[in-house]
């Protein structure tokens, strides 16, 4: 097995059906994402930053609430998915969005900065230095605005009854992606990382989870193994013949498994609002 990466590398392919495989999650998680923004009362008139924006489906929640008077900036490292999301919005009607490709842990400066939202969903877990980008996303909120994060823990990750290629599953996939310097956890160590980004306790917090039939998950935990497969390869986690048995086992636990539900990671989302600035005062 090769050495653990010493800084997160993205472990997942860039794909069409990797792409696919996002937006479906986006989507998947639409309610919990939107019951945050809805906490922090995002307003109409408000500038947005959706950092590591992927397929633009948030940016699309927050352009419906901040109507055609605010903005909706998005920043990805990868280019061709961020240009894929603006046609998207743009041909939606949301011309309030635009899109700048950015690497997040090596941009210190971003125009239109600060925003009165700066928001993040599955970014920390796919970084190297979490604090150094939180301290970096806390430095473009406004005051008065808000720092949202939302991140995966995967440890809920599972089937009932139990299945042996979903126990194949979450020792390939969590493997693959922790040895790629991911940090599968981040969600619950949100408000550890606020502390020692110096955001402060974060004022709030939410937990989503999602439980469903196996023969529907299925086709999402598909395309993540044949997504982490090259990295499972490097790591020694598998084989491509091990895994092409994984697949055919799954194919028919997922036929055959009428009573077996699985239960994502839990999405924990946390949230500051930055304070605002003083008011000056004037001496009688």
């Amino acid at each position: 097995m090769t050495a653990v990466a010493s800084h997160a590398a993205y472990a997942l392919e860039r794909t069409p059906e990797e792409y696919e495989r996002l937006r479906a999650q986006a989507r998947i998680w639409e309610t919990a994402t939107g019951r945050v923004l809805d906490r922090v009362e995002l307003a109409p008139g408000a500038s947005c930053l959706d950092a590591g924006c992927g397929p633009g489906e948030t940016m699309r929640q927050m352009a419906r609430r901040v109507g055609p008077g605010g903005s909706v900036t998005g920043i990805d490292v990868d280019a061709s998915l961020g240009a894929q999301a603006l046609a998207m919005l743009h041909a939606a009607g949301h011309r309030q969005c635009g899109f700048e490709a950015a690497d997040i842990e090596r941009t210190e400066r971003l125009a239109g900065a600060p925003f009165d939202l700066v928001f993040a969903r599955l970014l920390l877990f796919h970084v190297g230095d979490p604090v150094t980008v939180l301290r970096r996303l806390w430095s473009w909120v406004a005051p008065g605005g808000h720092l949202v994060v939302q991140d995966y823990d995967v440890r809920t990750t599972g089937v009932l009854p139990p299945l042996a290629s979903v126990e194949e599953f979450n020792r390939v996939v969590p493997g693959a992606l922790a040895g790629a310097g991911c940090d599968v956890h981040a969600g619950h160590r949100l408000p550890l990382l606020f502390a020692r980004a110096g955001v402060g306790a974060p004022d709030g917090t939410d937990v989503a989870g999602r439980i469903e039939p196996l023969a529907t998950a299925s086709t999402m935990l598909a395309t993540l193994y044949r997504s982490v497969l090259p990295v499972a390869r490097s790591l020694g986690l598998t084989t491509d013949d091990r895994g092409a048995r994984w697949f055919e086992q799954l194919a028919r636990d997922a036929g055959g498994a009428g009573a077996h539900t699985f239960m994502w990671p839990l999405l924990i989302g946390a949230w500051r609002r930055k304070p605002s600035r003083p008011q000056n005062s004037s001496m009688s």
